[in-house]
């Protein structure tokens, strides 16, 4: 059997998909991320999530991914949820978003994988 093409996957995805390492810097960034937040893969790889989560909502956000991080899980269970993201115009974009920690096997080192799409303001209620 052959080799899935993860990379080929992830790229073809219509969602946005971003991988962060455990420290909050992103390591994957696809084409739908790009589109979505406006960030090239080359602008926003090795950067911190930061350039996508509005300053208000930063001590809750890094709060909640360390905590999913140290412990495995996350608080909503890989739910879906509406929030406030920042693109790079510095306007506020509506997205609705899931996060599943993910463990590599090898080290157990751990990174936050998030799937995002946009989502209406008046969907949201944020």
């Amino acid at each position: 059997m052959n080799a899935l093409p993860y990379q080929a996957m992830i790229e073809q995805m219509t969602d946005s998909v971003i991988y962060a390492d455990s420290e909050g810097i992103i390591r994957t960034w696809n084409h739908a991320s790009e589109k979505m937040f406006g960030f090239s893969a080359a602008e926003a790889i090795g950067q911190s999530l930061d350039i996508i989560i509005p300053e208000k909502l930063r001590a809750p956000h890094w709060k909640g991914f360390h905590a999913a991080i140290s412990t495995g899980a996350t608080r909503s269970g890989g739910q879906a949820t509406r929030t406030k993201a920042l693109h790079k115009t510095g306007k506020y974009i509506y997205a609705e978003v899931s996060f599943c920690i993910i463990t590599d096997p090898a080290n157990s080192k751990r990174g936050a994988l998030s799937v995002a799409r946009p989502a209406h303001k008046n969907q949201t209620g944020v």
